[in-house]
């Protein structure tokens, strides 16, 4: 049995080709094949079997093609040879010996034959490996972008083999072979600049010197009119080997020993008679980035400068550094070097002696006078830099190995380099000076859309192409993409544009055209990522929320939170997150889109929720100590690797504050998913916030609670929603409303025995009753409440319906028992135990009291106190309600300026 993918997709046995179907299973098949013995998740199977947006069925169609494939590699006896389609969860994985697909036989041999000493073996190994192909890759498959990028792939590495065995050949001395073998592939690549450069040099060796010189000007002319440039190195160092002949280099020169290098006849200083420069045409359409020219100006001062430009793949690093090139190319009278490392490419990096010989040629020493070895290059450009004042430009640097052995030997040389890693190596060892680069600002966003589309039409719908800035995060790849599209397209507008874009299902698929885009980019950048490394990254994609700190990094990814740290960190180094404070990341909106598309395991959004379940109740239990957990966690509960600790209320209530718009992506989250426990557990763990700042919107947070307790079936955690959602209401001025919700709450306690929740409900609720005026149903509330409270030994709920009933007695006019119910609150068990909340409202309630009874120096004392304290440990509302009723008797401006201070923090 064999299957193919090296021409049409197909699966060979003894009694002939299997019927594999429609071009839509062949693209199963193929997506399969591509990732032997690897799950393929269905997500990841409806990109490869549809263009854009899948139809409604798309799981049943993909479900159909694997059962009819199943049922043919059965007929077949598949099993026999070790093949199995199996399911693994919500992927599908084609278990199989790779010795029985073509394209892995033929990478084995393309590898066997790059480690043959004999080049008569490494032609017959190459040979047999491009044997293989039966025509072009992936034939037969449903054309998708991802098929369509496998294919390519594919191909690449097919054309290398050929330029390999042409090299193998031309060892052998058979130049007139490998010129027949690279002619046929460079007439239909006439664009890939490396096979004509192979061919001239064929030809040339092969004494078809006039040939090699017509295909040069064919391809110099294909090259200007298609698209736009000048041939490369490659092509003119080709191009002048051809014009001088194979024996103007033949020949050693005089009194030089064999393979020894030799310097050019001036001398390392002498001037060169042209100036040498290999740098980029100017980038099209560049536009902004002033502060980071600057920067870069500013770093390249000084005894042999080393620059660091970083940043994000796309973000425009390479564009920057031509530009500011281009710019100050005065400051470089002996010339400017340029070369791309390809440390995050498709192909093959540059060995160091490759880009040293293209250096050295450049400055005029003489092909065969290029050392052999790299060490020898490296020894011999750093003389010839030594008195000489040239731009180093090295791009694309994967890690600071790969640019060591390229930093030229001059004082007055200045070298830049441009990474999407930190390269920390570079800097301790090399004192290399960082120039980060960011995603461009709105207004420089839309300028480059103005520099591409003309500003006409930028200007005619200035709202969409913010719009469409945004939805790019300002990355300039991205930019330029959408740009593209646009230009391609002049009927369709920015705001049809945006409005495509705002779909996340696509718009990773839409900011890609050809081999450009920002998937690409971003696959290169994880594909260099250390295994461990890149599977934390898959599984930050599974996370619903913005920010992560290394506790929920690590429940996603299945590991411990000092692992997770130090994978962070290296994502950071490769700026795929971003650190936003110690313990802290986020993504950039198209690295998480693209995260979400990885493969990583379903049950990490369960682990994260468990892991946010149980810190919000540590968050709790430091905030509030002493108090009564507000849910038990649930039967399924996944324990964490760890969770955070808190100090005490300080640090509960900065976590909270900081993480509280994750937290509420995350209960939308586990709601939508079906974990509805999960759901209205972490709103209910947020109640410490929410009794602090109690006016801060809370509601729509709280219904969604309520509707995922009651999908939950769990009446003790509905009723605690009912009764927090009650008071909020309240607090917002809806009693009504609050009624409604608050009414249910205490039956529902009391059905499942929940006495304290059922005590907080009657608090609750009494508060909507004397809100709509009945004081006396709101009293009788209190008392019970408080009776509820005190049997189950509740200090603080006791408070807490004690001090409202001391709020109605107030209410009614009855200051004495309003002071007398006060202070029996303060007084429950010696007040240690009480919370700070607790305290300020209760002195509050005896300072309006006693005000009331004309007490007026303890009042305003009392009043005084639960000021101080509510400012102290930040309980705005707190002072709120003391400040203001102090303000009663006091006309002090202190007074006025600190309750206006605090009612600015509640409101902001």
């Amino acid at each position: 049995m064999e299957f193919r993918l090296l021409g049409a997709v197909s699966v060979a046995t003894e009694a002939g080709e299997l019927s594999v179907g429609p071009a839509k299973r062949r693209s199963l098949l193929t997506a399969l094949l591509l990732r032997p013995n690897r799950p393929v998740t269905v997500e990841h199977l409806m990109v490869t079997l549809w263009d854009d947006e899948p139809p409604l069925r798309a799981r049943t169609v993909i479900q159909g093609h694997v059962s009819r494939l199943r049922a043919l590699l059965a007929e077949a006896d598949a099993r026999a040879f070790g093949v199995e389609l199996a399911t693994q969860g919500a992927a599908y994985v084609l278990r199989m010996p790779e010795s029985l697909l073509d394209a892995h036989r033929f990478e084995e041999l393309v590898t066997l034959a790059g480690s043959q000493r004999a080049s008569a073996d490494a032609v017959a190994l190459y040979e047999e490996a491009l044997s293989l192909w039966q025509g072009p890759a992936l034939t037969g498959a449903y054309p998708s972008p991802t098929v369509v990028a496998a294919a390519e792939a594919l191909e690449e590495r097919r054309l290398t083999s050929v330029e390999l065995l042409a090299a193998a050949y031309a060892r052998l001395g058979e130049h007139a072979r490998a010129a027949a073998v690279l002619r046929a592939e460079a007439a239909a690549h006439p664009l890939r600049e490396s096979l004509s450069a192979a061919l001239m040099t064929a030809l040339q060796r092969a004494g078809r010197r006039s040939e090699a010189l017509d295909w040069y000007h064919r391809t110099r002319r294909l090259l200007a009119d298609e698209l736009g440039v000048d041939p490369g190195p490659e092509l003119a160092d080709a191009y002048a080997v051809a014009l001088r002949g194979e024996g103007d280099e033949a020949q050693p020169a005089p009194g030089a020993g064999a393979g020894a290098p030799r310097l050019p006849s001036a001398p390392p200083g002498a001037p060169l008679p042209g100036t040498v420069d290999l740098l980029p045409r100017m980038p099209r359409g560049f536009h902004g980035r002033a502060a980071e020219l600057a920067a870069l100006s500013r770093a390249t001062v000084g005894t042999a400068p080393l620059c660091l430009v970083t940043g994000p793949a796309g973000v425009g690093k390479t564009a920057l550094v031509v530009r500011w090139a281009h710019r100050n190319r005065a400051g470089f009278p002996d010339g400017l070097l340029y070369a791309d490392l390809r440390g995050f490419s498709d192909t093959r990096e540059p060995a160091h002696l490759e880009v040293l010989r293209e250096f050295l040629l450049a400055l005029q020493v003489a092909p065969r006078q290029v050392p052999e070895s790299a060490q020898a290059a490296s020894a011999l450009f750093r003389c010839l830099t030594a008195d000489r004042q040239l731009l180093v430009v090295l791009d694309n640097v994967r890690d600071s190995a790969q640019a060591r052995e390229l930093l030229p030997g001059g004082a007055r040389c200045v070298t830049v380099v441009t990474s999407r890693n930190r390269l920390h190596g570079l800097i301790a060892s090399d004192a290399a000076r960082p120039v980060p680069v960011d995603v461009l600002e709105p207004a420089d966003s839309t300028a480059l859309l103005a520099a591409v589309l003309g500003p006409e039409r930028v200007a005619a719908e200035e709202a969409a192409a913010r719009r469409l800035a945004e939805l790019c995060g300002g990355l300039p790849l991205a930019l330029r993409v959408a740009a593209a599209r646009l230009a391609d397209q002049p009927g369709w507008s920015l705001e049809a544009m945006s409005a495509e874009l705002s779909d996340e299902s696509r718009r990773l698929h839409l900011l890609d055209v050809e081999d450009t885009g920002v998937r690409a980019a971003l696959r290169l950048t994880v594909r260099g990522l250390p295994d461990g490394v890149a599977h934390h990254f898959a599984h930050l994609g599974r996370y619903p929320g913005t920010h992560v700190d290394r506790y929920a990094v690590a429940a996603l990814a299945g590991t411990d939170p000092e692992t997770a740290e130090a994978a962070m960190d290296q994502l950071a180094a490769a700026h795929l997150v971003i650190r936003t404070a110690p313990n802290r990341w986020t993504l950039h909106d198209l690295v998480r889109l693209y995260a979400r598309g990885l493969d990583a395991d379903p049950e990490a959004l369960v682990r994260v929720l468990d892991q946010c379940v149980a810190t919000a109740l540590a968050a709790a239990g430091a905030a509030e100590p002493g108090e009564e957990e507000c849910f038990a966690l649930p039967a399924d509960f996944r324990q964490p690797p760890a969770i955070r600790a808190f100090a005490g209320r300080d640090q509960a209530m900065a976590w909270y504050a900081a993480e509280r718009e994750d937290l509420a992506l995350l209960a939308g989250a586990a709601h939508a998913a079906g974990w509805h426990g999960r759901a209205w557990r972490i709103v209910l763990g947020l109640w410490p916030l929410m009794v602090w700042r109690v006016r801060d919107s809370w509601a729509p947070l709280l219904g969604l609670a309520l509707a995922a307790a009651r999908a939950d079936a769990e009446p003790r955690g509905e009723s605690r929603v009912l009764a927090l959602l009650g008071w909020v209401l309240i607090e917002e001025g809806r009693p009504r409303e609050a009624v409604a919700h608050l009414e249910a709450a205490p039956d529902l306690a009391r059905r499942v025995g929940d006495r304290r929740a059922e005590a907080t409900a009657l608090v609750n609720l009494s508060l909507a009753q004397a809100a709509l005026g009945s004081l006396d149903e709101a009293e009788q509330g209190c008392v019970r409440a408080a009776e509820l409270a005190r049997d189950v030994g509740d200090r603080h709920t006791e408070r807490l319906a004690m001090y409202h009933l001391a709020r109605h007695q107030l209410d009614a006019q009855r200051p004495r028992e309003a002071l007398e119910t006060a202070l029996a609150a303060l007084g429950l068990a010696g007040e240690p135990d009480i919370s700070v909340a607790s305290r300020v409202l209760l002195l509050s309630a005896a300072g309006e009291a006693l005000l009331d009874l004309g007490e007026r120096d303890q009042g305003v004392r009392r009043l005084e106190d639960a000021a101080r304290e509510a400012e102290a440990c930040g309980y705005d509302d707190g002072a709120v309600r003391a400040l203001g009723v102090l303000l009663r008797v006091s006309a002090d401006a202190g007074v006025r300026a600190r309750y206006e201070a605090a009612q600015r923090r509640c409101r902001s």
